[in-house]
């Protein structure tokens, strides 16, 4: 039996910018991510490309650069160990981490992968939450209409996602808590704020 009830949930908003649409061919090239309840938590790296192909507009959307990242990115390894320590640090023995995105199946399929690959396991285990997915059942919308442009017209006032990761889940995390707030959801008002 698990001993894990609901509130002992850690939900954490993840965003990823990558070189390509797929972790088999294209590098992850970014991770940021923030705690959504609780103090102001944050965590980025950049990685250190796995190969130079890349997408032009996969790196025109992020204003990454390969060679920059080639030069001071962090390996791999040593960058989803850091993500896989702060995720750990974020969680006490009885909590589990719920990784929150939005359009969690992008993000999820490439942090997953290098979970796998690099450490052999992934600390959200399989928790992942979309937040599109959840603004669809919770308004009754159809699936056009969980597209950013009309989400964040409601919840962020237009203001644009940037494409830089942390600030992309920062923005993410505010756009939960608001849809929890609206719903009139149990939510703790001291997540990652502006």
């Amino acid at each position: 039996m698990n001993d894990i009830s609901p509130s002992s949930d850690v939900y954490i908003s993840v965003d990823v910018e990558t070189a390509g649409p797929n972790p088999n061919t294209y590098s992850l090239l970014t991770i940021g991510a923030c705690t959504i309840y609780g103090p102001n938590r944050t965590f980025y790296v950049e990685l250190k490309p796995e190969t130079m192909r890349a997408l032009p507009e996969a790196l025109a959307i992020s204003r990454l650069s390969m060679e920059r990242l080639a030069k001071r990115g962090k390996p791999p390894k040593q960058a989803i160990q850091r993500f896989e320590q702060w995720v750990n640090e974020q969680t006490s023995k009885n909590q589990r981490p719920i990784f929150v995105a939005f359009n969690a199946p992008f993000d999820w399929m490439f942090v997953n992968d290098y979970f796998h690959r690099f450490l052999g396991y992934n600390p959200f285990g399989h928790s992942a939450l979309d937040v599109k997915s959840y603004y669809m059942g919770l308004s009754g919308v159809s699936w056009q209409e969980t597209a950013m442009r009309y989400v964040n017209a409601q919840y962020l006032e237009d203001r644009q996602l940037t494409h830089h990761a942390l600030r992309d889940a920062m923005d993410q995390a505010e756009i939960f808590r608001l849809m929890l707030a609206q719903h009139d959801l149990p939510i703790d008002t001291n997540g990652c704020s502006q």
